[in-house]
């Protein structure tokens, strides 16, 4: 394997996903794929029918690098790593993707209400010699939130633009009453796999 330049490609708009990267130290430049617009999303992150959780966010984030490096191509940049990432909440084996609306935030945050979730997060990283992914699972267990509580939260702009209606670092964290698993996966990107991954990619990290 080639040597890999320490500094990566992050083809993600999150903005939790670069503070995650920028507290273990890693160096990137965004590398944004078209999420809308008249020709359409770059990649989309439709579930296809009968595809469980497990498989669609695996799918959605090697799609995604495989997209992201063609633009490394097409575009003439400097040859580096791309790192993309999916998270999605599932329970009931349902997947539960952001909601649309008012309506569709209270129902997911009434499905959630008392009870254990999945968060299921998949990175994938892709460079001239290796492809690799790796899906991180996290069990979040939901207190019971009264009808007045989930009416307040809906009403602000946290669960619109986020897998499941919420995010565990923003005011939804009232909520949790329990996590097995990775706190940074659950925000979106797994700090232990993305480095394990980034390693295996040959980057030159301690």
């Amino acid at each position: 394997m080639k040597p890999v330049e320490k500094k990566i490609y992050l083809a993600s708009k999150s903005p939790r996903r670069r503070e995650l990267l920028r507290q273990i130290g890693i160096d990137f430049e965004l590398l944004l794929l078209r999420s809308e617009g008249p020709r359409g999303a770059d990649v989309t992150e439709e579930v296809v029918s009968g595809e469980d959780p497990m498989a669609y966010v695996a799918r959605v984030a090697a799609e995604k690098a495989a997209f992201a490096y063609t633009l490394v191509h097409r575009r003439h940049l400097k040859p580096r790593a791309v790192l993309t990432a999916d998270t999605t909440v599932t329970i009931d084996g349902l997947i539960l993707g952001k909601p649309a609306n008012h309506a569709e935030a209270i129902v997911m945050l009434e499905q959630l209400s008392g009870r254990t979730h999945q968060v299921l997060t998949a990175i994938a990283v892709q460079s001239a010699d290796f492809t690799g992914q790796i899906t991180q699972v996290s069990e979040v267990r939901f207190g019971v939130i009264s009808p007045a509580a989930i009416a307040a939260y809906c009403a602000t702009q946290e669960p619109y633009d986020k897998a499941g209606g919420y995010g565990i670092q923003g005011l939804a964290a009232q909520f949790v009453e329990h996590i097995e698993g990775s706190h940074s996966g659950i925000m979106g990107l797994p700090l232990f796999e993305t480095t394990q991954l980034l390693r295996q990619a040959g980057l030159p990290l301690p």
